[in-house]
C-alpha cells in the first residue's frame, strides 16, 4: 500500500516545481536563476554543517580527555551534538536534493531550446556552454554528494556511541568508548575537509553561471 502511495506522491511534487518554475519565469526568474540561488543555499547548508561537525569534533576531543565529572552532563552534550549534527546532515540533503532537481530541469529545457535556432553559429555555441555548465554542475555534484556521504558513518557511529553512553553511565563506559572517540574524530576530520571541497566547488560554479 505505501509504494502505491509514493508514486502518486512523486508526481504531486514535480508537479508542484514545474508549476513553481513557470510561475517564476512568468516574472522574469528563470530556471538559471534558481539554479544558482539553490546551490548557494546548498553551500551555506553545507556551512552550517562544517561549523557543527567541528562544534561535534571539539566535544569528542574533551570526551577523550575524559578524568572524571558528572556523566549525566557529558551524555547530554554528546546527545545534543548527534542531534545537531543529524539536522545539519538532513538539511544539507534536502538543499543538495533541491539543486538537482532544478539542473536536471534547467538542461532538458536547454537541450529542447537548442533545437530551436535556425543560426548555426549560435546554436553551436550554445551547444558548447551547455557541454561547460554541465561539466561544471556534475563536476560540483559530484563533490557535493562524495561529502554527503561521509556524513553518514560519522553520524552512525555517534548515534552508537550516543546509545552506549545512555545505557552505561558509568567512568568505565567512558573509558572504553575513547577509542571510539577517537575513530570518529578522524572521520569527521576527513568528513570537514570533503565538506570544503564541496563549498569550494560550490562557489566555483556559482561564479561561473553570474
Amino acid at each position: 500500500m505505501r509504494a502505491i502511495l509514493v508514486i502518486p506522491l512523486v508526481l504531486l511534487i514535480a508537479a508542484c516545481q514545474s508549476a513553481y518554475y513557470e510561475a517564476a519565469e512568468q516574472v522574469g526568474y528563470h530556471k538559471r536563476d534558481i539554479l544558482v540561488d539553490r546551490v548557494e543555499s546548498s553551500r551555506d547548508a553545507q556551512q552550517d554543517a562544517e561549523e557543527q561537525f567541528q562544534d561535534a569534533l571539539e566535544q569528542l576531543s574533551e570526551l577523550t580527555d575524559f578524568d572524571g565529572g558528572d556523566l549525566e552532563d557529558i551524555y547530554e552534550e554528546v546527545a545534543d551534538e548527534y542531534e545537531s549534527s543529524l539536522e545539519a546532515a538532513e538539511e544539507v540533503t534536502e538543499q543538495i536534493n533541491a539543486v538537482e532537481h532544478v539542473a536536471k530541469s534547467l538542461f532538458a529545457e536547454w537541450e529542447e531550446e537548442i533545437n530551436q535556432y535556425s543560426n548555426a553559429r549560435l546554436k553551436s555555441e550554445s551547444q558548447a556552454k551547455l557541454r561547460e555548465t554541465r561539466s561544471r554542475y556534475n563536476g560540483m555534484m559530484t563533490a557535493m554528494r562524495k561529502s554527503e556521504a561521509k556524513m553518514d558513518p560519522v553520524l552512525r557511529a555517534m548515534n552508537d556511541n550516543v546509545l552506549y553512553l545512555k545505557h552505561n553511565l558509568n567512568a568505565k563506559a567512558v573509558a572504553s568508548l575513547q577509542v571510539e572517540f577517537s575513530r570518529i574524530e578522524q572521520d569527521i576530520e576527513v568528513l570537514i575537509v570533503e565538506m570544503r571541497k564541496s563549498i569550494a566547488s560550490s562557489d566555483a560554479f556559482i561564479a561561473s553561471m553570474k
